[in-house]
């Protein structure tokens, strides 16, 4: 009798939501809500169709200026040494290259991020089982405050679904991994959605799943609740006529059959680092998002060997691309009429 009520409940709840989805342009729609206020057209496409918006890097906000621990091992040799033996004048300049996202996690939420990428690490020498993220060096917060942040802020979005990318990881052993994913499922209990074939929006709000755990790991075998990783075409250029021409040779070869990023972020290299010494890498990602944008409008998600589904970028919530990336799902309209 109580599952009767619960599926009276679900489909009352889902008549609602079809008297109020939205009939503009998608790229008004309110970015909070925006999955919950998708035309019902699309309720019914496999996700991995739709153009959804991510953030590179997304926990790089709250890096750790004062921490002793070196330059984590993903840098450079030669970064590496400067920090060494002349840390207090090498960590101010790593920093400011380092960080991605300059917005907190929630608020990166509200803008319309439906993508996670989460690099994880357990800091050098310490002795706690503390996890942290981490771009050059390690964050202040810990990876379980930042997953309750994020389970708050879905109790008061419920039609809303997040992809969380957890990769790169840093000094994890097994047992810290075990911890890892406890704590994932302790967090986010019942919201957890099992890696399955293929998922929509409407089977997602009628079981009450909002969360799709990637895990970079072989122990994702051993958990139901884990999805295999999810591809990231990261072109490595620091220029964005570089770029695009990369992602323009992925596309070329085919989509993945699921879930996968085209990656608009770009990469500083050493060289370029060290050309361009009063600049930051903000300053680097906001002068090419203008010609960045264009591309990312020409693009149209869907199942088509050059089709997108995820773009995630930097500084997610100081440029327009997350309602550009949601536009794109008006191109789908037409084939589910």
């Amino acid at each position: 009798m109580k599952q009767l009520y619960v599926q009276l409940g679900q489909q009352k709840e889902m008549s609602t939501v079809d008297a109020t989805s939205f009939q503009g342009s998608l790229k008004d729609l309110p970015t909070d809500n925006w999955m919950s206020h998708l035309p019902c057209a699309l309720w019914d496409l496999p996700l991995c169709n739709l153009a959804i918006p991510g953030s590179h890097n997304t926990v790089t906000y709250c890096l750790d200026k004062n921490n002793r621990s070196p330059v984590d091992l993903t840098q450079p040799d030669m970064l590496q040494k400067l920090d060494k033996y002349m840390k207090p004048l090498i960590r101010p300049f790593v920093y400011k290259w380092a960080i991605t996202q300059e917005s907190g996690v929630k608020e990166q939420l509200d803008a319309g991020v439906r993508y996670c990428d989460l690099r994880i690490a357990h800091r050098p020498n310490d002795h706690s089982n503390d996890l942290y993220f981490y771009h050059g060096v390690y964050t202040t917060v810990t990876v379980e405050t930042v997953l309750k942040e994020i389970r708050e802020w879905l109790d008061s979005h419920p039609r809303e679904v997040l992809i969380l990318s957890f990769s790169h990881f840093l000094g994890l052993n097994q047992e810290l991994h075990r911890l890892l994913i406890e704590t994932i499922k302790n967090v986010f209990v019942t919201k957890l959605c099992p890696k399955t074939e293929s998922i929509n929006l409407r089977n997602l709000w009628q079981l009450g799943y909002q969360v799709i755990i990637s895990y970079e790991h072989n122990i994702l075998n051993q958990y139901e609740e884990l999805w295999a990783p999810i591809p990231y075409w990261w072109a490595n250029k620091c220029k964005a006529d570089a770029l695009i021409e990369e992602l323009e040779r992925r596309k070329q070869r085919g989509r993945p059959g699921g879930f996968f990023v085209a990656g608009i972020n770009l990469t500083e290299d050493l060289k370029y680092i060290c050309s361009h010494p009063t600049e930051s890498l903000k300053d680097l990602v906001m002068s090419t998002y203008p010609e960045l944008l264009e591309w990312v409008k020409a693009q149209c998600p869907g199942s088509g060997t050059e089709s997108i589904n995820i773009i995630a970028g930097d500084f997610i919530t100081e440029s327009q691309l997350v309602p550009t990336v949601i536009a794109l799902n008006e191109n789908l309209m037409q084939w589910t009429q």
